[in-house]
């Protein structure tokens, strides 16, 4: 639903299939009234020949549908990014492992780029086939990534608290997720290993040195009494103190359109990013000591998810970067 609604808003890009088996036959404006004036389509069945005929086709559907169609639109040269995690993480073994299953397109694994635009900007460019981050792992690398860069942390004891909302859950009807059990509660989940601890890992190596200690990392997911918005928390030790951390982030997000730091003494808040493709950072070092704190919040739809995605499109095919992304948050 986000991806179909920042489409609409999209100076360049025409919608001209919405697939669904479960759903075919309906109007997408009746499953979704906020899109009513905006598309007049029908959900319909996949087709891959349909597919095939677009510019581009994106998958925002559970873990192993994508792996299923992928091999014939990739064959016919049709460029993909897919919203799930079927292609973000490049050891297969690991994959199965943690989510349950065979991987389905093995094959097509190392073709995958990853599209977080940060770190990957012109890979991304050239690619046939992008892997869409995870929402909790784009705000924990984005949050670690000048530190790791630069070598400055000591990464074997790097922590992640992340809190979300629960439309990142998906749409599912779940005991959890009933007002009466999420209103006026806040829980940690997961907390013995989530399914993106692996991919934001993976993420969090492809930033270090070579010479680097691979990052290991404590990843507690917890879940917020609201629709949207994740806020990650990240703590390190600092291997040199001298570093002024303030001027080090701003330095490295200075031509990232969608990555605000904020000034010094001020912290990110989830509202402020509602509905954006903006990621709010700020960092800290509490009582002057050789913890560095890093507060991030994205929308997990949008930064965390479509928003991104579009963000890749739009590198993909030369447009503007911040083409159909430049909306303001929605307050209150």
């Amino acid at each position: 639903m986000e991806l179909l609604r920042l489409l609409a808003g999209h100076p360049q890009a025409k919608v001209e299939v919405i697939t669904s088996r479960a759903e075919a036959g309906i109007s997408v404006a009746d499953m979704f009234p906020n899109l009513r004036g905006h598309y007049d389509l029908a959900f319909s069945a996949p087709d891959v020949a349909v597919l095939n005929s677009l510019d581009l086709v994106f998958f925002a559907t559970p873990h192993g549908v994508a792996q299923a169609m992928m091999p014939e639109l990739i064959n016919a040269g049709t460029r993909v990014i897919d919203l799930s995690a079927d292609f973000r993480i490049r050891d297969i073994a690991l994959w199965e492992q943690w989510y349950g299953q065979p991987h389905g397109c093995p094959q097509l694994v190392e073709q995958a780029v990853y599209g977080l635009p940060e770190t990957n900007r012109e890979r991304i460019k050239g690619a046939q086939l992008i892997a869409c981050p995870g929402c909790y792992p784009t705000s924990v690398q984005l949050g670690f990534l000048p530190l790791l860069e630069r070598n400055l942390i000591d990464p074997t004891g790097l922590i992640a608290n992340s809190a979300s909302g629960v439309s990142g859950a998906g749409r599912q009807a779940k005991i959890d997720y009933l007002f009466a059990e999420l209103s006026d509660n806040f829980k940690a989940y997961g907390v013995s290993g989530h399914r993106h601890l692996p991919e934001i890992e993976q993420g969090l190596r492809d930033l270090q040195p070579s010479t680097a200690s691979p990052a290991q990392l404590t990843f507690v997911p917890h879940l917020l009494p609201t629709i949207r918005g994740i806020h990650s928390t990240l703590y390190a030790k600092l291997l040199d103190t001298s570093v002024d951390l303030q001027t080090l982030y701003e330095q490295r997000f200075a031509q990232e359109p969608f990555v605000d730091v904020l000034p010094a003494g001020t912290y990110p808040q989830t509202r402020s990013v509602k509905g954006t493709n903006v990621c709010r950072i700020a960092v800290a070092r509490p009582q002057g000591r050789d913890t560095v704190v890093v507060m991030v919040a994205e929308d997990n739809l949008t930064k965390g998810a479509s928003g991104q995605a579009i963000q890749n499109m739009n590198i993909m095919f030369g447009l503007p970067e911040t083409a159909g992304l430049n909306q303001p948050a929605l307050l209150p």
